[in-house]
C-alpha cells in the first residue's frame, strides 16, 4: 500500500514518438528543442499509447516503459478505469504545407469498417500562426446529394469553408468535420487514441511520383451535412484569466483545461489521470522542473499539484 501511494505521487514524463510527413518541417527542433528526425517532421506524439507512436516513460521508476505496457501492467496509475486501451493521444503538428483535406469517422463507423479502432474526435489549440492564417473547418453544402455532386465533381473551392485564425484559438474537430491545417500552422492537437484519417482531397500531390490514397467513398458516409455552425466550434483562449485552470471543452471523449501560470496556482487531481503539455515558458510542478515541449502524466491519487513559474500549460483526461 505504501509503494502504490509513493509511485501514485511520481510524475510520469514521457519522450515523444515522431512522424516524418511530406507537409512537415523542421520547427519542432528549431522552436521546441525536439530531437527530430528530419527536416520534414509533421508531427510529434507527446504523449500516446497507440501502435503507430507508442511514448516511452523518461524517468523514475518506469523509466524505458512504455506508455501502453504501463498501461497495461499498472492499471491503478489510471484509476482502473476497465478501458481496453489509452484513451487520449496528444500532438504538436508542425504543418509546413497544407495537410490533406480530411474527415474522421466516429466510434461506430470505426468500429465496424477499421478493424475496432476508436473513431476520431479532436481539438486544435492553435500555437503559433502568421496574421493572415487560416484553416479548413465545415463545408458549404446544404444536403447530402449536393456534398455528393460536389466530391465528385472536385468543385473543391466551393465546396471547402475557410475560416480566419490566430494563435489562442481553441476549435473542437467533431468526427463528420470535413477539416485541414494549412501551412504556416502548428497546433496541439487533443484527440481519441486513433490514426484513422479519410482523405478527401490531397491537392493533386505525388509522394514517390504517386498520388497519395483518396478515401472519397468512406469520406461521403461520414462527412456531417450540414456542417456545423463555426460559432459552436471555436472558442478564443488567448484572454482567459490567469492563474486558474480554465475549461476549454468537456464532452464524452475528454475534457481540456488551459492555464496561464504566472505565480503560484494550487488544484487537486481529481481524475483517473491528468495529461499535462507545456507549451511556452518554464516553471515546477511539485517542485520539478518543467519546460516548454515537456508532456506528462500525473497518476490517479497524485492528490495536491502545485505549479510556479511562468508558463502555459494545456492538461486534459477523459
Amino acid at each position: 500500500m505504501i509503494l502504490t501511494e509513493q509511485t501514485n505521487k511520481q510524475i510520469i514524463f514521457l519522450k515523444p514518438a515522431f512522424r516524418q510527413m511530406v507537409w512537415g518541417g523542421d520547427r519542432l527542433g528549431r522552436e521546441w528543442h525536439y530531437e527530430i528526425p528530419d527536416s520534414n517532421t509533421g508531427e510529434c506524439w507527446g504523449v500516446s499509447a497507440h501502435p503507430n507512436g507508442d511514448c516511452t516513460v523518461r524517468e523514475g521508476r518506469y523509466a524505458g516503459e512504455a506508455l501502453s505496457a504501463l498501461w497495461e501492467k499498472h492499471p491503478e496509475l489510471f484509476g482502473n478505469t476497465g478501458l481496453d486501451r489509452f484513451p487520449l493521444l496528444v500532438k504538436i503538428i508542425d504543418a509546413r504545407a497544407d495537410l490533406s483535406i480530411q474527415v474522421h469517422p466516429d466510434d461506430a463507423y470505426a468500429g465496424i469498417h477499421e478493424n475496432g479502432s476508436l473513431g476520431k474526435s479532436e481539438c486544435w489549440y492553435v500555437l503559433a500562426c502568421d496574421e493572415d492564417s487560416r484553416l479548413i473547418i465545415g463545408h458549404n453544402a446544404k444536403d447530402r446529394a449536393e456534398l455528393v455532386e460536389m466530391i465528385r465533381q472536385g468543385r473543391w473551392q466551393e465546396l471547402i469553408r475557410e475560416i480566419p485564425v490566430k494563435k489562442g484559438d481553441f476549435i473542437r474537430i467533431e468526427p463528420g468535420t470535413v477539416h485541414a491545417i494549412k501551412g504556416g500552422i502548428m497546433v496541439m492537437e487533443l484527440q481519441q487514441s486513433s490514426d484513422i484519417t479519410y482523405r478527401v482531397y490531397d491537392y493533386g500531390r505525388l509522394v514517390d511520383g504517386k498520388p497519395r490514397e483518396l478515401h472519397i467513398d468512406k469520406s461521403i458516409d461520414v462527412i456531417t451535412v450540414p456542417a456545423a455552425r463555426i460559432e459552436d466550434t471555436i472558442v478564443k483562449a488567448d484572454e482567459l484569466p490567469q492563474n486558474v485552470m480554465n475549461l476549454l471543452c468537456a464532452c464524452a471523449c475528454f475534457r481540456i483545461w488551459k492555464a496561464d501560470v504566472t505565480r503560484t496556482v494550487t488544484f487537486e487531481q481529481a481524475y483517473p489521470f491528468l495529461i499535462m503539455s507545456v507549451i511556452e515558458g518554464k516553471g515546477t510542478v511539485n517542485g520539478q522542473a518543467v519546460r516548454k515541449g515537456d508532456h506528462f502524466i500525473l497518476p490517479d491519487g497524485f492528490g495536491e499539484v502545485v505549479m510556479e513559474g511562468n508558463m502555459q500549460v494545456i492538461a486534459s483526461t477523459i
